[in-house]
């Protein structure tokens, strides 16, 4: 792409929000997570329903986060590109080259909201964090968008084919699927070739349908927890949020 047009596209990057340190988004690495405004899904448990509309909002710049990075560099090792859905970004594969030439590595956080846009910057990534939320069938009772699980569907199957570290997440409630239907899940996305994947308990705080704030905390006997473990190289059971 000519120097122009990359500039332009970065330049229509939306930035919603920066954490310059976690330890806790992706395994084993310290990492700045830059947070991109919008997303054209409405999960029903959003924590970040903030980060939905793709109108900017705040006072983050790209250009600041860079300045932040710069100062960072040789104290972290990766940036996370979370959001909102950074898939939705213009910008975002000329966004994470800028990152990797400054010598860190690439990471993504995405619920698969488009293969063609995934598969655009796969090669770019060191790491992928995907959310699969439910069976293909179930997705748009969650989601409410149409496709979004044939799209999620496609572009766990990208990821795998493309064999970088990844994360595959769930974040479950029974009163969302119920047990069996988890189970069932868990079988397909086994049988598929997932071999890492987190279960992340919902807990309600904030959530785009605020019913969902009043529901208890899912609870996981630990009988079903080793059934999961054994279906997987790595498996966790963990609270969101």
């Amino acid at each position: 792409m000519p120097l122009g047009q990359i500039n332009a596209a970065i330049a229509r990057l939306r930035v919603g929000g920066f954490v310059p340190y976690s330890s806790v988004d992706c395994p084993g690495e310290l990492a700045a997570v830059v947070f991109l405004q919008g997303c054209s899904w409405a999960c029903d448990y959003c924590q970040n329903p903030h980060l939905r509309s793709f109108k900017k909002t705040g006072e983050e710049s790209w250009e600041r986060v860079l300045g932040a990075l710069q100062e960072r560099r040789g104290l972290l090792d990766m940036v996370i590109f979370s959001g909102g859905e950074p898939l939705a970004q213009i910008g975002l594969e000329e966004a994470m080259a800028q990152v990797r030439a400054m010598d860190f590595k690439v990471g993504l956080h995405s619920a698969g909201t488009s293969p063609r846009r995934l598969r655009a910057v796969l090669p770019v990534c060191d790491w992928v964090g995907l959310d699969i939320k439910a069976m293909a069938p179930d997705y748009a009772a969650l989601t409410h968008h149409a496709n979004s699980g044939r799209m999620a569907w496609e572009c766990l199957d990208l990821l795998l084919a493309a064999e970088l570290r990844y994360e595959v997440r769930t974040t479950w409630h029974p009163q969302l699927m119920p047990l069996e239907r988890l189970m069932e899940l868990a079988e397909q996305l086994r049988a598929r070739g997932v071999r890492y994947f987190r279960l992340q308990a919902l807990r309600g705080r904030g959530c785009l349908r605020p019913e969902l704030d009043d529901w208890p905390p899912a609870h996981l006997d630990a009988a079903t927890q080793a059934e999961l473990a054994a279906m997987f190289d790595d498996f966790s059971w963990r609270y969101a949020g």
